[in-house]
């Protein structure tokens, strides 16, 4: 089992044995009202492999929403005898976390991260861009994956190998949650550096989204080349 369910006194946990024997998942039982609490596990990839898969990727990308920046993705191929414990989404994870994490991943698994840039976010349309990346992320793997676990409800249309998307994915595979670890700490450092090249805008610590100091400086400093001028907010400050 890997990652740890969250539990208060109004939840109860029971192990059930998978009928295969293989996995030992854990099944939360909610008091009326309660929400369920997705933790990540191997289940997906177990069930790839019971069809005959070697090389299951986990695929997630980040940065759809923020008005500066590139999109980025990772493609992550974990050893099943490897996988480092507290992997789940990027997003509920603390900074120090993710970065701890970030690092044993790379020890430990093959890993490609991409990019779409501003220029392709613009020309194609986020959705499409963020596909592209993964496309790319998939296309960078050492030893090609033979199917991919993808974050989401849309496979891109350029995957040229099985796959299957997962609703909530970052919280329930632990393919996945590598992957948005992987993509997020590699594009918030990108955001580092253009913070860096571009002082005011706080993307240091606001990753390009349009926190109340990026929309200031926006109006007080105008448009940077790596803001994506399709998007309505800086769209209508050109």
């Amino acid at each position: 089992m890997f990652g740890r369910p969250l539990l208060s006194p109004q939840l109860k946990s029971i192990l059930v044995r998978d009928w295969s024997g293989l996995a030992v998942r854990p099944v939360l039982r909610l008091e009326e009202g309660m929400k369920p609490v997705l933790t990540p596990d191997y289940e997906f990839e177990r069930l790839a492999q019971a069809k005959g898969y070697l090389r299951i990727a986990g695929v997630d990308e980040v940065g759809r929403g923020p008005l500066a920046g590139p999109v980025t993705a990772a493609a992550v191929v974990l050893d099943p005898n490897r996988i480092p414990e507290g992997l789940n989404d990027s997003k509920k994870l603390t900074k120090r976390a993710r970065e701890r994490l970030y690092a044993q991943i790379k020890e430990v698994a093959e890993v490609s991260i991409a990019h779409a840039s501003v220029e392709e976010i613009d020309a194609l349309n986020i959705l499409r861009a963020s596909h592209l990346a993964m496309e790319r992320a998939l296309a960078g793997l050492n030893t090609p994956a033979d199917y991919a676990l993808i974050d989401g409800n849309m496979i891109p249309r350029g995957l040229t190998l099985p796959a299957e998307t997962i609703t909530k994915g970052d919280a329930r595979s632990v393919s996945i949650s590598a992957a948005s670890i992987m993509a997020k700490v590699c594009r918030d450092c990108v955001m580092l550096s253009l913070a860096q090249q571009h002082p005011g805008y706080g993307w240091e610590t606001n990753a390009g989204y349009g926190s109340k100091s990026h929309m200031s400086a926006l109006r007080n400093q105008g448009v940077t080349p790596h803001h994506r001028r399709s998007f309505k907010p800086v769209h209508n400050m050109l």
